[in-house]
């Protein structure tokens, strides 16, 4: 297990999985919930039921189940124990059969116990591997209404121990029956007793109702964990202290009358553990209602600060970004002023030396520039026009973009070349005087 600081940290879909766990198994440790989700690849259904079977001590229901005995509380010294024996004979002819017939049964269940004990060392028991438990209650039901007809309590149409967890969820009481095929007294109490309307509407507005016979290997379990003695045998299961407990036995042949009776004796003796489990369980779920508010509200905090902690975020980052183009524009304008600098110098150097005064053909020019300052030079009719706006591009007080105007008459004097004139006129071929003042006008807004 790597230590917490080294654990990865959960999705919001895992943070919430998580939170949903706590609160439906109630485990107040966060590090369990979470190893227990983990173990399941984050199946927060199959967490939870694998919970609820580990509480009650039955079988999984997405593992097959188990062939040990069911894990139900039975050592309970309280348990409500009902026996009926069978009548003992009546005068002289009935102590005769009894005791002329006692051999015979005494020989034929000795032979038929060390039978069976032999045949289990030749083939295992079959019942000892449950198979199909569904299958075993419903091919049970089928028998039990092809025999004794519809008129029956609402069997529980699933495993005993859906039968649990659903007793368990719902706080009901459970009602198991083991149906014993062989007994002598099965026949008459499924027909009379069972299938009576007074125990049949009893058993369905009172409780579930769970059977299943001894033959097949989900009965066999059942009467692995619960031991019973003889047949007819029930028992009576309820949600007694935080554990699924039997509460109540009851065994041999029960008249109808006699059956509701013990059962009402069982339900009465404990219903107040029954009100204290429904008690304790509303008493949780306002506990995981409330909890589940909190962390609700605690998400919702959560998440509105993970929002503020993102617009923060992205309000720094378009800030960043805007000073980040500021500062490449200021380079780029650093780099551009270098740039014409160093092309005003290049200009500079490259221009012809200005001829004398009294050179035949040289020209006198005064330019004016757009900062009212006057600049004087001469240059030769024969150079040009290039030459001019070369001299005036190189003076630090002319602007970056240009145009020389003359008056008398006003024109714009062409400088640069374009296709039409590749090569400007010269200053003579221009119509400039011995003394000219010319205009520099600024286009660096345009």
């Amino acid at each position: 297990m790597a230590a917490p600081g080294n654990e990865e940290e959960l999705t919001q879909d895992q943070t919430e999985k998580l939170l949903q766990f706590q609160d439906l198994t109630g485990i107040d440790s966060m590090d369990q919930c979470r190893r227990t989700l983990e173990q399941h690849h984050w199946n927060i259904e199959a967490a939870v039921q694998d919970r609820l079977n580990e509480q009650e001590g039955v079988p999984s229901v997405f593992n097959p189940p188990s062939s040990r005995p069911l894990q139900v509380h039975t050592a309970d010294h309280r348990v409500y124990s009902y026996v009926v024996s069978r009548p003992q004979p009546r005068g002289l002819l009935g102590w005769s059969y009894y005791l002329i017939m006692l051999p015979f049964r005494f020989t034929y269940y000795t032979l038929l116990d060390i039978f069976r004990f032999a045949i289990r060392f030749i083939r295992p028991d079959p019942r000892s591997r449950v198979t199909d438990p569904v299958g075993d209650v419903v091919a049970f039901v089928r028998n039990f209404e092809e025999q004794y007809g519809r008129i029956h309590p609402v069997f529980y149409q699933g495993t005993y121990s859906q039968a649990l967890n659903d007793a368990k969820r719902e706080l009901r009481y459970l009602l198991v029956y083991l149906h014993g095929d062989d007994h002598q007294d099965t026949d008459e109490f499924c027909r009379n007793t069972m299938c009576s309307p007074e125990v049949v509407n009893f058993i369905n507005t009172r409780m579930l109702f769970w059977a299943c016979t001894t033959s097949k290997p989900e009965g066999y379990r059942v009467s692995q964990a619960l031991r019973e003695n003889t047949y007819p045998f029930l028992a009576m299961i309820m949600l007694k202290e935080q554990r699924m407990t039997v509460v109540g036995r009851l065994e041999g042949l029960l008249q109808p009358e006699d059956f509701v009776n013990q059962l009402t004796f069982i339900m009465d003796a404990n219903a107040t553990y029954l009100v204290s489990e429904r008690l304790d369980r509303e008493e949780r779920n306002q506990t995981q209602v409330l909890r589940q508010q909190q962390d609700e509200a605690y998400l919702a905090s959560l998440r509105a600060d993970q929002e503020k902690e993102r617009k923060r975020k992205e309000e720094l980052e378009k800030r960043r970004k805007a000073e980040e183009d500021i500062r490449q524009q200021i380079l780029a304008e650093e780099r551009r002023q270098r740039s014409l600098q160093d092309e005003k110098e290049r200009k500079s150097e490259c221009l012809p030396p200005e001829p004398f005064s009294e050179h035949p053909d040289s020209v006198k020019i005064v330019f004016k520039l757009p900062n009212d300052t006057r600049v004087e030079r001469r240059f030769l009719f024969t150079e040009s026009l290039t030459v001019i706006y070369d001299f005036l591009f190189s003076l630090k007080e002319t602007p970056e973009k240009f145009q020389i105007v003359a008056n008398f008459p006003r024109r714009v004097l062409p400088c640069l070349p374009t296709e039409k004139e590749p090569n400007p006129p010269t200053l003579q071929q221009a119509g400039l005087s011995r003394c000219e003042v010319l205009f520099v006008q600024d286009l660096t807004d345009d």
